[in-house]
């Protein structure tokens, strides 16, 4: 059997294997609502309790009044950090949590927002929505973003060169917002207006000699883009299915979506016409009482099913909503026209007052390039890491998440968030 179709069946296999993982382990989950006789509860404490006993004053009892409808549970974070992708950084990261209604009836809402400025000149400005109306009959997402960076690009596949990097810069406005309709128990269906658009595209200084060969100029060339700007717009037909106990800090349940999505060329400066499939597939369960310790699993897959996407318009790393595909890796570090990721992720909260944990996480990619032939399984991109979690909000069960990854050919990266990677 030759050597490269031996790995691709080895690759896809693992993958596969990883896939069981998840659907057994979500049939235990889902069957096992409480597998370990209870701990004696402990009072649940966050790290603005900390900082009050500090300052040596009472504690907060506002547990009944964060539960009222209406009542925003905030929780915000500033923060300094470094990677090689943007430098030095500074700026803050923030979560809201709130019940449109009932809490018994209506499940969690939340909106994510962050500012950072960075020593490479990028301003990095994102919010997200997950919003549930009275009774969960409706649901509302927003994916908006707004930066002016740069990023290292590279050809696609899993298979690229780490040193044949090309840092472009560029204007990035993505405005994805969708609407959905409950149709029974945890189902929903909707669908959704899908912008994004990617202005002033330019070569780093130190990229201007490389930048007529680049795999950005080569791929928009040789499919008609313009290599200074590039957009793309249109709908969503989307559906998802979520029975988990908290989208912020899932302990259990199933999360399960798929999105078809059309764009079309000219609506809204469209470059061209492509149709992108989507799934999204998470499940969390226990592994002690309370679940203190608990597994979370994740299957992602990014298709371009028809037509040709602009190069930012294709898949990528760290590109989901969140961006927390491939820790270990840069955003955009692996592009393709189709794209497979799966990880798995142990979680311990070390503090039986929930303050503190750590997790570790284990992570696989592997992308195509229909040009060079390169398929799916043809490589996989690994990636593994450990990290921190402290409480910043007990009553919504946000954490401010500082996460170390590492992948092959000496890939790292540090991560922050304030909601778990998924």
């Amino acid at each position: 059997m030759p050597i490269r179709q031996k790995r691709r069946k080895t690759a896809g296999a693992a993958i596969v294997s990883l896939a069981l993982t998840i659907m057994t382990a979500g049939a235990i989950a889902h069957g096992q609502d409480q597998p370990f006789p209870p701990e004696a509860p402990v009072p649940l404490k966050d790290v603005f309790d900390v900082l009050r006993e500090l300052r040596h004053k009472p504690p907060k009892d506002d547990a009944a009044t964060a539960m009222v409808p209406g009542k925003l549970m905030t929780a915000f974070t500033p923060y300094i950090a470094a990677n090689s992708s943007n430098g030095f950084m500074i700026g803050g990261a923030g979560n809201v949590a709130f019940f449109l209604g009932d809490p018994k009836t209506t499940r969690l809402s939340s909106a994510v927002a962050s500012l950072s400025l960075t020593s490479k000149g990028q301003l990095l400005l994102s919010a997200k929505l997950a919003s549930y109306s009275r009774d969960n009959t409706w649901y509302l997402s927003g994916d908006n973003r707004f930066n002016l960076t740069s990023q290292d690009t590279y050809g696609l596949g899993t298979n690229t060169d780490p040193s044949a990097q090309v840092n472009t810069k560029y204007n990035f406005l993505r405005i994805y917002e969708s609407v959905y309709r409950r149709v029974f128990s945890g189902f929903y269906a909707g669908g959704g207006f899908l912008f994004s658009g990617y202005a002033n595209i330019r070569p780093a200084p130190a990229s201007e000699a490389v930048w007529p060969d680049s795999p950005f100029v080569v791929y928009s060339e040789q499919y008609g883009f313009d290599p200074e700007s590039q957009f793309s717009a249109g709908a969503a037909a989307s559906f998802f299915y979520d029975n988990r106990d908290s989208s912020i800090d899932p302990s259990r349940g199933w999360y399960a979506s798929a999105d078809y999505r059309f764009f079309f060329k000219g609506f809204l400066g469209g470059a061209s016409e492509y149709q992108e499939a989507q799934y999204d597939l998470r499940t969390y369960f226990g592994l002690s009482r309370n679940s203190r310790h608990k597994l979370a699993l994740w299957l992602y897959g990014d298709f371009i099913i028809n037509g040709i996407a602009p190069y930012y318009g294709l898949p990528a790393t760290g590109m989901d909503t969140y961006g927390r595909t491939g820790r270990g890796y840069l955003q955009g570090r692996y592009r393709g026209e189709e794209m497979l990721y799966g990880e798995i992720e142990y979680r311990w909260t070390i503090a039986r007052n929930g303050l503190y944990g750590l997790v570790v996480f284990l992570n696989t990619e592997t992308l195509s390039n229909k040009q060079a032939g390169e398929k799916l399984f043809d490589a996989l991109a690994t990636g593994a890491g450990v990290g921190f979690r402290l409480r910043i909000n007990k009553h919504s069960k946000t954490n401010l998440c500082l996460d170390f990854g590492v992948g092959k050919s000496g890939s790292a990266g540090f991560y922050i968030g304030v909601q778990e990677a998924f």
